[in-house]
């Protein structure tokens, strides 16, 4: 016979739960046991009374059900700590980058330099002499504080900073083209994450796009037959997320400039990431620089800072000084500018590219992506069995080679050799992957791989600090 779940609990059942019930400890005692542990001194007391009755409901809830509780005021004031530790850490934890991409967007892309951090540090933590002309006792200007450096980086004649490359972009076509049209390439029409698309912005600052050439093919008398009295700008996007190949053709900037002259309208030549230097010098794809960009003659060059420039998210833009100065009195610039703390850290990032010799010494994101191999593949021989022993009979432990990718847009089929660890069930169960992907965000520094092929890889191109990596792995609960 099948016994109705709805049906009261027999008498002796009754009464145990009856007696589990009246021995639940009140909130007072498990407050009075938190004030001991400390508990209430670092959350507050209103926070750690709340996490008290929360403990207690779903520990009542538990004896209803007939499970065995710990109704000892201690055990619950831990439980009561341990609530609190989780809803106080924060939800920008930091994690072990073991995907293969080294600019992630969803991880925060570039990691930044030692010195970028300590101006960083400094900013926030005493005024600063931001808006603020220590010359002559007046009002300033933020830019100044990178400006020189950008026209010394770049070549131009003068440079503004807003917030990402996105803004840059927006900003110097609603400051030329508000109202007016703007003439681009239909091929260089990208979308890059988010669904970011570059018709959006360009309907958001207020211009009317038109499309010139194919998918495939532009050439320069397209745009001059699109030229017209309702002109604003040229607009040319490097298509760094993407690449068509074969039958092509683009107009090149130099060029492009040309016809953009002749029209009296101004060139907005779009790096997207971006680069300062020459990557080949880092044995790294070659990627055109903003110098390059800008002695080709456009007259406005936006790129981005959290990319390959490896600095906290920003977006430059450089180019000749009547321009500049028209796109730095347009009211939107206040609207996108940057604030004192990413000031600080984007300065101290472009300083080190005056030392180009001492690049990958000193920007982890350079230092990251000119990382032999030879020195990664070591790395994976010396984690192998560590893991294997974390992870159990259950999986399968083994160096392998793997391909890294920069990210974030930049150089999107050009790949990185690499090495790291390969994961797969000795079984080959499927689910166990997942399972085990899980387990790996859970731990107290969350690791993130990528999976697929029923393997589980750990590119560890991006791994710098072995020991916390095994430290971590301590605290690993396969699920």
């Amino acid at each position: 016979m099948f016994m109705n779940s709805s049906e009261p609990p027999a008498p002796r059942a009754r009464a145990e739960q009856m007696h589990g019930l009246r021995n639940i400890p009140s909130v007072a005692a498990v407050l009075e046991a938190t004030t001991r542990q400390g508990v209430s001194g670092l959350y507050g007391m209103r926070a750690t009374t709340d996490a008290a009755r929360t403990v207690l409901e779903v520990t009542r809830a538990a004896v209803v059900k007939g499970e065995n509780s710990d109704l000892d005021p201690e055990a619950l004031a831990d439980k009561t700590r341990r609530l609190l530790e989780t809803a106080d850490r924060s939800s920008l934890r930091p994690v072990f980058n073991l995907t293969g991409t080294v600019l992630h967007t969803n991880l925060g892309r570039a990691v930044l330099a030692e010195t970028a951090r300590t101006a960083a540090l400094a900013a926030m933590s005493e005024a600063v002499a931001l808006e603020f002309d220590l010359d002559s006792g007046r009002r300033g200007e933020r830019d100044d504080h990178v400006r020189a450096l950008l026209c010394e980086l770049t070549g131009a004649e003068d440079a503004t900073i807003v917030n990402n490359n996105a803004a840059a972009v927006l900003l110097a076509l609603n400051t030329f083209s508000a109202g007016r049209e703007a003439i681009v390439s239909r091929g260089e029409l990208i979308e890059i994450g988010g669904a970011f698309r570059m018709p959006d912005i360009m309907a958001r600052a207020g211009c009317k796009l038109v499309e010139v050439g194919t998918t495939n093919r532009t050439h320069a008398r397209d745009y001059r037959a699109a030229i017209g009295p309702e002109t604003g700008v040229i607009l040319k996007v490097h298509t760094s997320n993407y690449r068509i190949e074969g039958f092509t053709c683009e107009v090149e900037a130099v060029e492009l400039e040309a016809i953009a002259q002749e029209a009296r309208v101004p060139l907005i030549n779009d790096l997207g990431s971006g680069t300062l230097v020459d990557l080949a010098r880092y044995g790294l794809p070659r990627e055109p620089t903003v110098r390059e960009a800008v002695a080709q003659g456009a007259g406005v060059v936006t790129f981005s800072g959290d990319k390959l420039l490896g600095g906290p998210q920003s977006g430059f833009i450089v180019g000749k000084r009547d321009l500049l100065s028209a796109i730095n009195v347009n009211p939107l610039k206040r609207a996108l500018r940057v604030d004192k703390i990413r000031l600080a850290a984007i300065e101290a990032t472009l300083k080190l590219y005056r030392d180009p010799d001492r690049l990958t010494e000193r920007l982890p994101t350079m230092r990251t992506l000119a990382r032999p191999k030879a020195e990664i593949a070591a790395v994976a021989a010396r984690l192998a069995s560590p893991l294997a022993v974390a992870l159990g009979p259950v999986f399968v432990v083994e160096p392998c080679d793997c391909l890294s990718q920069v990210g974030s847009g930049a150089l999107p089929i050009e790949a990185i050799p690499s090495a790291g660890l390969r994961i797969h069930p000795a079984d080959g169960g499927g689910g166990a992957l997942q399972r085990l992907a899980a387990s790996l965000r859970a731990l107290p520094r969350p690791v993130i791989g990528r999976t697929g092929k029923g393997a589980l890889v750990l590119d560890l191109r991006c791994l710098t600090d072995e020991a916390a990596f095994l430290s971590n792995l301590g605290n690993l609960r396969l699920s």
